[in-house]
């Protein structure tokens, strides 16, 4: 899919649709070349007060599906990047309304996505989640509202594996960079977890959600 103009995603819901009025929302963005049965799997590791939402990025590429083209070495058009987050946002704009407040995760290209979204509407959202994945190099264009950011302090948990064979050294010295001055940051480094998440890595989101969306400590 190339005209994402009139895009329409398909997503998978973790509650049906009467039970999810007033529940906090939780995003999710899946990988290059994944889709949106991907993190799903992660649902019964969260915090069941949130309702899930998945969504299918809205480019075919190889066997899934991408947010936006990628090179070889993880380059990109910021344009289209742009693009798919205005999509995502008309079609969460939709949905939003019914929920307490909305959450965003992303794993890999879909933390690209996540922190594109929270730059670009610092108010919107109540934490982030990015899990093996980086923040894109865009200094200074006015699509993100850095400042604002910043003074928002939003939540935002960052979780790697400093082995990391899939996401190259100067998008994670960028991300560190710019994570760190922009975000309220909990960071955590997995050891031979390689470019996925494991169980220990889930146990911390769900402890982070907890509490610092939810506002109370697990028990």
């Amino acid at each position: 899919m190339t005209d994402t103009d009139s895009w329409s995603p398909v997503v998978l819901w973790s509650k049906p649709e009467h039970e999810r009025a007033g529940t906090p929302l939780l995003v999710l963005f899946h990988g290059y070349m994944s889709n949106e049965q991907d993190l799903m799997g992660l649902a019964d590791r969260l915090p069941a007060d949130f309702t899930l939402v998945s969504l299918r990025a809205p480019m075919s590429v190889g066997p899934g599906f991408a947010w936006f083209p990628l090179t070889q070495d993880l380059n990109y058009s910021f344009e289209e990047v742009m693009r798919a987050s205005k999509d995502v946002l008309t079609w969460l704009d939709s949905v939003r309304g019914q929920h307490s407040n909305v959450s965003l995760l992303g794993f890999s290209m879909g933390m690209a996505m996540a922190t594109t979204l929270l730059r670009h509407r610092p108010h919107d959202f109540a934490a982030v989640v990015g899990l093996s994945g980086f923040a894109i190099k865009e200094e200074g264009n006015a699509f993100f509202q850095d400042d604002e950011l910043a003074e928002a302090n939003i939540p935002f948990f960052w979780g790697r594996d400093q082995e990391d064979p899939v996401i190259t050294a100067d998008k994670i010295e960028y991300t560190h960079s710019w994570i760190g001055k922009h975000t309220d940051l909990t960071k955590v480094l997995y050891a031979n977890m390689m470019h996925s998440v494991n169980a220990q890595e889930l146990a911390h989101v769900a402890e982070f959600l907890t509490f610092k969306v939810l506002g109370r400590s697990q028990a």
